[in-house]
Parts: structure tokens; sequence; C-alpha cells
């Protein structure tokens, strides 16, 4: 692509983005940082950490009426975040044709989720062939123009280069939006998921990321998935913080249409 071109075609896709920036990264930053930050607390926090009002509230039965004061006998408080575990996000992303507006929508929530500090994301983009595009999270666009839509899908490869970054699996959610219509081994890629699975990681299967959310998919690969206890559902941009936060708090998804 001749480069004034591309910088026309840049200028167009960055409107694009920043338009779906606007309209999801303010949600998308409040759900997570809310499931991060819940159950951070701790019961011997440093004097700087106290939660004074949850203090004084746990504590008024310690009221001295003489002194006009409340003894604390137990402090509520925040742990500090920059202690807290890190949780790793791994957007592994199906590129065929059709999944271009997955791609789109994937590559800003990315964007939006390399930003949050207590997260650590990861994208990871497929054909037949893996692309980690991890060092582009902080501009959406290079993530569009690094994508090659189409070609064949092989799932199971893509998940063998997500499995082999692990590194701590209780700490790390995989979320593959894809439409799993295998071309590899379907066989080979439960097993891997299985597997994944016994080492603690939480597994998300979205098989669209569209406004729409109503995508063909192959239902039969859906429900052997759904066997190992992996939810899969369409989920429109809209819904993905409310999964992504559900999935940070290891709790129920919040999506009515599981297969």
């Amino acid at each position: 692509m001749p480069e004034t071109t591309r910088e026309t075609a840049r200028a167009v896709v960055r409107r694009v983005v920043d338009d779906l920036a606007k309209r999801l990264a303010a949600r998308t930053r409040t759900a997570l940082t809310g499931a991060l930050d819940r159950g951070a607390r701790t019961a011997r926090p440093r004097h700087r950490d106290i939660d004074w009002n949850r203090t004084i509230a746990a504590n008024l039965r310690h009221y001295l009426p003489g002194h006009g004061t409340v003894v604390p006998e137990r402090l509520v408080g925040h742990a500090r975040a920059a202690r807290s575990v890190r949780k790793e996000i791994v957007l592994c992303v199906d590129q065929s044709g059709s999944m271009a507006a997955s791609v789109v929508h994937a590559s800003v929530f990315g964007a939006v989720l390399a930003s949050l500090r207590a997260v650590r994301t990861r994208l990871v983009v497929f054909d037949t062939q893996v692309a980690d595009l991890t060092d582009r999270l902080d501009d959406p666009v290079d993530v569009l123009f690094g994508t090659r839509l189409g070609g064949g899908t092989d799932i199971n490869r893509a998940l063998a280069y997500c499995q082999d970054r692990i590194t701590r699996p209780a700490e790390t959610i995989v979320v593959l939006i894809s439409d799993l219509y295998e071309g590899g081994t379907r066989d080979g890629t439960l097993r891997r998921v299985a597997a994944m699975r016994a080492a603690g990681v939480r597994f998300v299967t979205l098989p669209a990321l569209s406004d729409e959310g109503t995508p063909a998919y192959d239902r039969e690969h859906a429900a052997a998935l759904a066997e190992l206890g992996v939810p899969v559902f369409a989920c429109t941009p809209d819904r993905f913080p409310e999964v992504m936060a559900a999935a940070i708090e290891d709790r129920p998804l919040p999506v009515p249409n599981r297969t």
C-alpha cells in the first residue's frame, strides 16, 4: 500500500477506533477496576491504607461516650495495589474473514486492557499461522494493519503458542474469539484446553465480538468445549466488560445465551 494511501486509511481507521474507545473504554476500565479491587481488603492495613468509614462502621459498638470516640478493635483497609497479584489476560483472536468485526473490537479492548496497571495483556491473532501483536497494543490502528484477515484456521496451534507463554496459570484468563471451525486438530485443541483448565487457567470462548453478537459457529466444537467447563456464547462489545469482570472474579458469566 502506498504511504499516502496508508496514511489516509490510518486516518479513517483512527476515527473508527476513537469512536469505539469513547464508547467502550470508560465502561471497561470501571468494570475491570472494580473487579480487580474487590476482595483486595485486608484486616491489617498500613495506616495510609485504612478505610476509615468502614473501620468506624465496623467498630461502632466500641464507642466511648465519655471520650466521644470509637476505639477500633478491627481495622478495615485496602491491600496495596502495587503489591496485589497482576492478572494476565490473553486475547486469542481468529483472523479469518468472517471474524473481521471481532478483530476490530478485540484490538480496541486489548489497548484498553493494556492501559490497566493491574492487568498484563497479550494479544495473539491467528489463521494457520500465529502472530503476537502485544507490542502494538498501544496503537489499535497498528494492530489492525498488522492483521491479515482470511486464510485457514488452526486453533490448536494458536492455543499452543498461548499455553507456552503462560507462567502463572491461576492468575491467567484466556479469551478465545473464534467461530470454532477448526482446520487443525480438534482433539488436540480440546486436550490443550483441558490441560490449561486443569492447571488453573480461566478459559472463555466468544464466537464473535461484533455489534450483532449472532455469529455462525461450529456448535459441535462449542458443545465439546462446554463439556470441559468452558463457557461458549456470542458477546457484543457492550457486554464484554461484564464478561471480563466476572472472569477476573471467578464468578458465573453474565450472559444468558450460553451454549
